[in-house]
């Protein structure tokens, strides 16, 4: 197998970097790891992933290791592409030593991909953004 730049750039991106609908099908085969919403006090209120920890990225030094054991993978999601929250919450798990992977896309395309979300009153139904997925699947088997 011949190995370039390329090769060596686009394993690390599949390392260290996963999407939404591979989240949701290692969630639902059971994968162990701590799903983390790395946003604020308003933004958590306003929808979240189902099941997440909420860590705002400015406490994961200090409570990181109360909440999430360590040896557990961590996923880490902020609002979306336009935000580099999410970066800065992966990159202060790693400081910690743990394994972690950031969701491109973050809220916004879980969101968008019809994906399970509530808020403190409960689930938020929507339907796909036909634009983010395709109609009746999961995932675009990509």
């Amino acid at each position: 197998m011949l190995t370039t730049e390329a090769t060596i750039h686009f394993a690390a991106k599949l390392r260290f970097e996963t999407d939404p609908s591979d989240v949701k099908a290692a969630r639902d085969a059971g994968e162990p790891f701590a799903l983390v919403d790395s946003r604020g006090e308003a933004a958590w209120r306003q929808g979240r992933i189902d099941g997440a920890i909420h860590l705002p990225t400015a406490e994961i030094a200090g409570r990181a290791a109360a909440v999430i054991p360590a040896g557990v993978p961590v996923v880490v999601y902020c609002w979306g592409p336009g935000c580099n929250g999410s970066t800065r919450a992966a990159l202060a798990f790693s400081l910690l030593g743990y394994e972690v992977r950031e969701m491109i896309g973050g809220f916004e395309y879980w969101a968008r991909e019809g994906l399970p979300v509530v808020n403190d009153h409960g689930p938020i139904l929507r339907e796909p953004d036909l634009l983010t997925a395709p109609a009746g699947a999961i995932d675009c088997a990509c």
